[in-house]
């Protein structure tokens, strides 16, 4: 069984963000817009009403700093003073604190592919495996502050579950034996792969929706080998199946004759007629039948 990765413990979480409407302050600095202009126009050149003017454009200047817009499946993650302030997710327009650091994340569903991958699986035989993973942010915070790039943190992890999952368990089995196949047990697979990759991811603040292995295969070197194997096995098993029923059959013509008391057979010519019916039965081509016209023993 596959070990799950333990990563270190996130020391940063989401929470809410300090945030007011957007739009009575755009009102706001509409208003001391209009002012600031009204208040140069009627200065006249007099010093006292110029700086009101000036220190009006300062104020809408500083109100309009705290105007941010948040669109839908993104959110804004807030640092103030090196310190993370909270997560903005309300849509619209809202106001935050003006000197605070506004940072973009989006919350949306994603889905990555891995490349196709050449690896030993547990057996030591070389496969090509690839992969894809939904997944989506579910903490902000930790996606920013707790690796330097999230998305390529879920590229790297993910390729690395995939690789860890091909080495742990056969391509195929080839016995008697319950064991964990890449090509036989794809549900119990895609479950541990998710796992994994979910346990990789989640110091990020990052969700795995689901996983799936899109492309598995021996590599090319081996793989005419394997297909021979493969066919080698299937032929065993159909002769197994046939001679199975072939014996059944056997089995049933010789009770039903004696049964009936249509003809009674020494042991001798039963196992000519044993010999007969199997090889009618189990033969490839069909038997060219030799009527005999005599008696049973001639």
């Amino acid at each position: 069984m596959a070990d799950v990765v333990e990563m270190p413990a996130p020391k940063v979480s989401e929470r809410g963000g300090w945030e007011l409407n957007g739009w009575p302050f755009a009102g706001l600095v509409l208003v001391l817009g209009v002012l600031a202009v009204v208040v140069f126009v009627v200065s006249d050149g007099n010093g006292w009403v110029v700086g009101l003017g000036v220190l009006i454009v300062l104020a809408a200047v500083i109100v309009a700093a705290g105007l941010t817009a948040v669109s839908p499946g993104r959110a804004r993650v807030l640092q103030l003073l090196g310190q993370y302030a909270g997560t903005v997710r309300t849509t619209g327009l809202r106001w935050v604190v003006p000197i605070a650091t506004r940072r973009e994340v989006s919350t949306r569903i994603r889905n990555h592919e891995t490349a196709v991958a050449k690896v030993n699986d547990a057996d030591g035989n070389p496969i090509e495996i690839a992969a894809v993973v939904v997944w989506q942010v579910e903490d902000t915070a930790q996606a920013m502050f707790e690796v330097d790039d999230f998305v390529e943190f879920v590229a790297i992890q993910t390729e690395t579950a995939v690789r860890h999952i091909a080495n742990s368990y056969p391509y195929d089995v080839h016995s008697e034996e319950e064991v964990l196949s890449l090509r036989d047990s794809t549900d119990e697979i895609t479950e541990k792969l998710s796992a994994e990759i979910g346990a990789r991811v989640h110091a990020a603040g990052v969700r795995v929706i689901e996983s799936r292995i899109t492309h598995l295969a021996y590599a090319p070197e081996i793989a005419q080998a394997m297909l021979r194997r493969q066919q080698a096995g299937a032929v065993v098993a159909a002769r197994q199946r046939i001679v199975e029923g072939a014996v059944g059959m056997v089995e049933l013509a010789l009770d039903r004759l004696s049964e009936h008391q249509v003809v009674e057979l020494d042991e001798e010519r039963k196992a000519t007629m044993v010999s007969n019916l199997m090889v009618v039965l189990c033969g490839d081509r069909d038997a060219q039948p030799v009527v005999n016209t005599g008696s049973l023993y001639q």
